[in-house]
Formats: structure tokens, C-alpha cells, sequence
């Protein structure tokens, strides 16, 4: 298999920027569904990454990624370390060695697609769980040439947060993946196109702003320092649980049908996709314990920051004055998951995510969340930080996080790409969702600590809310057209 050369993005993914918070609905849904039209082989691209901050001693510089396509030809090169002692940081120089950073496993021969699939979910759960060399660049490719249930083959990068956040290794992964209908064409994302919203008194919205702002931000700081959840069948009281083997299931729905849903309900689809994680949350936590049915459950998402409309080139990212820095540049917000005994039906469920949701977008917290990041950075050193990071995660019942991709089908290497998403491994919550687009289509991966949640439940919990919504979505329509 031949590596394709460095690719730089093409003009249309360089557009005119305005300010932003990535909250996954409107990206996700902003663009019409592509047809599949390359056939072949089918390979899925799976992206892992540990915890920004998460016990960080080892800093790997980021153009490390930019040498990755090097390595690949040429087989060995070197790039700089920045090594913390005594304090202060210092470069050294260190050789990359092919065969110390691209893995090809070797499984058993001959074997059906379902036993391979297990194979793969075993791989997956050892490599999530092995921790990084502290005297070699953090980044890995696991090339997996078995076929399992999904597809022909599997790529797995596994990179580290202090790498960069998830828009800067996002946009490095692109770096090297072209458009299988026509490589000399940029590849596209859905245009981030800002909800309509009613007019409202500025003083009102002022006033309304600020208190929430205040509100949030000190409800944040007290749930990252002592406000812990209640334990439930999603959020356990063990400690140590950030190398705990993890099982990863998937959900993949359509865009059309989301934004059906949308139109019916008159909500986004990000509140469609947060109402279904919710309530699919709630239905397991019941299935699972009645008595979990009251306890006190929060979602931390997590946010960029940036001033950006699309990913950017990494020349453009490296740039001293980018409005796009190359880096970890990214801030969370609690939200409460909403109790089922609070709501009499299913679409009182979905408003009330909806009411939730829009009054944190409201709120300016995020951005005084990520200035005590920085501040604790600073004057605390990464340890403090660390510290701050990981008791926010601990206190969490569940982690989102969610990325925008391309419209048209991607290929790697001449091989066009079924789908990808991307993992958070490595942190202290039991349950984490990643929400990803690609090709008209949405693909939910939960990663679960193994033993403490039960990924096959969970997973049909999250496709029955999506039916309840949808269903009760439907009725609702009828009812309002008599």
C-alpha cells in the first residue's frame, strides 16, 4: 500500500470565519446527503485520542503529524520533544522509527467476520488502555488488514490530546485523506449556519445573558470541585478507571431522518441529537436500577472555541496570528440531564433539552471555563490543571463530544473510506459519546468501561429513545394538521 502524498486543503475549505461555539446540531445537518458512488474495498478509519491534560508530563510537538507522511516513505526521521525539567522545557531530538509507531497485529487466519470482530474490539480495548513511551512522539497507526462486520479493513490513530485538541488533529488527519469521486477537488463540510431566533429586548437578552453566565459558570466550578453526580448504572464511585478496559458500540442514523424530526418538533438538530442521548441515558439508568430513576445525572460537553467556519490547513494553524491555532483550545459546559418522573411524554423531554440547551448558548460560562484553564495553566502549572480536568470528568455521568465531516466520501491511500468516528480514552467517566457526520449520515460511538455498563443495552436504549421521539414527532404532526 502506497501513502498518498501531503495533500494541502483546496479554497473551499477556507471560508469566510465568524465567531462560534461547535455545537454539534447545526454543523452536522447544515448539508444535503452525497450519494455513494466509488465501490471497491470499504475501509473504516477509527480515531483515538487521550485526555488533554490528563496526567501530561510529555509534550509532543505538533507538526509531528505534518512528518507522519515522511515516515511513511522514507521510514525514519527526527523531530523535537519538549521534555519538562525542573520546570522548564527543553527540545530534544529523537528518532522516529517506523516500526516503533506503525503496528500491523497479527490475528488468526480464516476466521469469520464476527470473530474478528472480536479480535478487533479486544485490540482496541489493549491499545485504548496502553499507555504512551515518555521519550517518543505521542501518536501511533494501527493497520488492521482484516475484514470484520463493518468493513474490509480497519486504520486506527491513536494520538494524544497534548498532541493538539480535536479540531487540530482533525484537520491533520485530513491533511493526508483526499475525496474518492475526484482528488483534485477540496473536500467539503457542512456549512455552519446560524439558527434562526426571535426577536428579543436587548435589555431583556442582556439581563438574561449575564445571569446565566454567573449562574453557570459557578454551578461549574462547584461541580468540578465537589459537586459529584449521584451513582447510577452510567456513573459508578470507583476510582482509577482511566486505563479500565473499554467496550466501544456504534448507532448510525440519517441525516434526512434527524432533520425530519427537527421540522415536526420546530427544535435543531443538535437538540434532537442531545434529547435522544438523554432520554436513551435515562431508559438505561431505569432498565438497568428503578431507584436510579431520581439521581442526579450531568452531560459534560465539550466545546471549541476557536474563531473558525471549517477546518484549516496546518500551515494556516501554525501561523503565529491564525484565528485558527494549532493546539488545545477548547472549554465544557455542564448540562443536566433532565429526570423522566419530571415529564408526562416524550416531546416534553425533547423541549426541555431544547430550553436547556439554548439557554447554555446563551451563556457565556464556556468562555470564562476555558480562561480558569489557561489561568490554572499558568500560574498553576499543568499538574493543576490536570487536576481541575480530571475531577470534572470524574464528577460527570457522561462525556459529548462532537466533530463535522466531509460531505463526499474520503479515501486513504487510493481506498475509499465506508466511515469513520473518533474515541476519548484514557479519562475517569464510565460512559463517553462521540457524535461525528460524514457522507449525510450521523455515527454515534459510546466508549463504556467494561463490567460497569452494558454496551449492547445501552446501545438499544439509544435507537428505542430515537423511535419514541420520532413516533411521538409523527403524532404529533398529525394532531396539529387536523
Amino acid at each position: 500500500m502506497t501513502w498518498p502524498k501531503r495533500r494541502r486543503f483546496g479554497p473551499g475549505l477556507n471560508k469566510k470565519k465568524m465567531p462560534s461555539v461547535s455545537w454539534a446540531g447545526e454543523r452536522l445537518g447544515a448539508e444535503e446527503e452525497e450519494e455513494e458512488g466509488v465501490g471497491g474495498e470499504r475501509v473504516w478509519v477509527r480515531w483515538s485520542m487521550l485526555g488533554g491534560w490528563v496526567g501530561v508530563r510529555v509534550y509532543a510537538y505538533g507538526n509531528c503529524i505534518v512528518y507522519f507522511y515522511r515516515v511513511w516513505v522514507d521510514g525514519c526521521v527526527t523531530v523535537g520533544v519538549g521534555i519538562e525539567n525542573n520546570g522548564k522545557k527543553q527540545w530534544k531530538r529523537v528518532e522516529v522509527k517506523l516500526e516503533d509507531h506503525v503496528k500491523t497485529p497479527i490475528f488468526p487466519s480464516n476466521l469469520s467476520n464476527e470473530s474478528y470482530d472480536e479480535y478487533f474490539d479486544d485490540y482496541v480495548s489493549s491499545i485504548a488502555t496502553k499507555r504512551f513511551p515518555q521519550d517518543k512522539p505521542l501518536w501511533e497507526v494501527h493497520v488492521i488488514k482484516y475484514p470484520n462486520s463493518n468493513a474490509a479493513g480497519n486504520v486506527i490513530f491513536k494520538l494524544h490530546h497534548a498532541l493538539g485538541d480535536g479540531y487540530s488533529l482533525m484537520g491533520a488527519l485530513l491533511s493526508c485523506l483526499q475525496r474518492a469521486d475526484n482528488p483534485s477537488l477540496p473536500l467539503t463540510f457542512p456549512s455552519l449556519l446560524p439558527s434562526e431566533t426571535k426577536s428579543e429586548n436587548i435589555m431583556t437578552k442582556t439581563i438574561s445573558s449575564l445571569l446565566s453566565t454567573v449562574s453557570d459558570f459557578w454551578w461549574g466550578i462547584s461541580k468540578s470541585f465537589k459537586g459529584e453526580d449521584d451513582p447510577s448504572p452510567i456513573k459508578s464511585s470507583k476510582n482509577g478507571l482511566e486505563f479500565a478496559p473499554i467496550t466501544i458500540s456504534t448507532i448510525t442514523i440519517s441525516l434526512d431522518r434527524i432533520r425530519l424530526i427537527k421540522s415536526k418538533l420546530g427544535v435543531t438538530i443538535n437538540d434532537v441529537l442531545t434529547g435522544m442521548v438523554f432520554l436513551g441515558s435515562r431508559l438505561y439508568m431505569q432498565e438497568m436500577n428503578q431507584s436510579s430513576r431520581e439521581a442526579h445525572s450531568t452531560a459534560l460537553v465539550l466545546l471549541n472555541t476557536r474563531i473558525m467556519a471549517n477546518y484549516t490547513s496546518i500551515e494556516e494553524m501554525v501561523k503565529p496570528d491564525s484565528k485558527s491555532p494549532w493546539g488545545n483550545h477548547f472549554t465544557f459546559v455542564h448540562v443536566p440531564i433532565p429526570k423522566l418522573t419530571e415529564f408526562s411524554n416524550v416531546l416534553d423531554y425533547v423541549w426541555k433539552t431544547h430550553k436547556i440547551i439554548k439557554q447554555k448558548r446563551n451563556s457565556s460560562a464556556i468562555y470564562f471555563t476555558s480562561g480558569l484553564l489557561k489561568m490554572l495553566n499558568k500560574f498553576g502549572g499543568h499538574e493543576a490543571a490536570s487536576r481541575y480536568v480530571c475531577s470534572t470528568l470524574k464528577n460527570s455521568s457522561v462525556v459529548i463530544t462532537s466533530m463535522i465531516g466531509p460531505v463526499e466520501k474520503m479515501s486513504l491511500a487510493n481506498q475509499p473510506i465506508k466511515g469513520f468516528y473518533f474515541l476519548t480514552v484514557g479519562t475517569p467517566e464510565e460512559l463517553d459519546i462521540s457524535i461525528v457526520s460524514y457522507m449525510g449520515r450521523v455515527k454515534l460511538a459510546f466508549t463504556v468501561k467494561k463490567g460497569i455498563i452494558d454496551p449492547q443495552k445501552l446501545k438499544l436504549c439509544m435507537e428505542n429513545a430515537l423511535n419514541m421521539i420520532s413516533n411521538a414527532a409523527d403524532k404529533n404532526s398529525m394532531q396539529n394538521a387536523k
